[in-house]
């Protein structure tokens, strides 16, 4: 006698919508950009494409490279002023949700939308556009990813760690060096990656805030499948390099987290 299937309506049952969607809209299209990176325009299994980029044929090192450099200053300079502000924000943290809510509100209104009124507001003051309105509106759209990580690491240090700091005769300054920074550096590497990897694969930024002057990974990787240049192959191979790069960052931020619990533990 068959037994009849009877559907449960458990947990498991919730993630379902999410696995289809996953293989759907990222697994799906995964899978074709690695296909497309080893075809020819004849759709013939080739490794031209990887020939052509990694040779820097067509500037794709080039441009990946300036892209490091670009995302590398942001990234510097968010940390810069992220951490002095993540640091009096979880200081004062009782007091302090209405700032924080300051530094979360731009990131509900859309990303374009942002970066459009901010080439309104240069174009207002007749300030010429390029690479010093690039930098400031990738500062000015990535730095609450560096904010929030940082912000929330500090507030989860343990105060009875800087009371035994105190306690011990350490001033303001070999506290924060010494205890503060160290059990922050979670969130260093958690906003670095989560700056570092956005700036140097957008392209809205650099198009809009600089006329189309500057030309980064991004916009390479657009310029490759737009209908235009149709080269599929090279976007592709540019997507798995971003991809691997983001992986990397992944794996680096993990590590990370796993060396403060064993350190915690310890």
């Amino acid at each position: 006698m068959k037994r009849k299937f009877r559907f449960r309506l458990t947990r498991r049952a919730f993630a379902y919508p999410y696995m289809i969607f996953l293989l759907l809209f990222v697994v799906v299209p995964l899978v074709i950009i690695l296909i497309n990176a080893f075809l020819d325009e004849n759709s013939k299994l080739t490794f031209a494409n990887f020939v052509e980029f990694f040779s820097d044929a067509g500037g794709g090192l080039t441009v990946l490279g300036n892209s490091l450099i670009i995302g590398l200053v942001t990234t510097l300079i968010c940390l810069v002023i992220g951490y002095p502000c993540a640091y009096f924000l979880a200081k004062y943290h009782a007091s302090s949700r209405v700032f924080v809510l300051m530094f979360i509100l731009p990131m509900w209104v859309n990303f374009l939308i942002r970066t459009l009124s901010t080439k309104a507001i240069f174009m207002a003051l007749n300030v010429k556009l390029g690479m010093g309105t690039v930098m400031f509106g990738m500062v000015y759209n990535y730095l609450p990813y560096m904010i929030l990580p940082l912000h929330t690491t500090l507030v989860s240090i343990d105060h009875s760690y800087i009371e035994a700091a105190e306690d011990l005769g350490a001033d303001k300054m070999a506290v924060f060096l010494k205890t503060i920074l160290p059990l922050s550096l979670p969130g260093i590497v958690s906003g670095i990656t989560m700056t570092f990897i956005p700036a140097i694969s957008t392209f809205a930024i650099s198009e809009i805030l600089s006329g189309s002057k500057i030309f980064l990974f991004g916009d390479a990787i657009n310029m490759h499948f737009s209908k235009t240049t149709n080269s599929f192959g090279v976007g592709s191979v540019m997507s798995l390099v971003m991809l691997v790069l983001v992986v990397v960052a992944n794996v680096i931020v993990n590590l990370t987290s796993k060396d403060e619990e064993a350190t915690s533990v310890l």
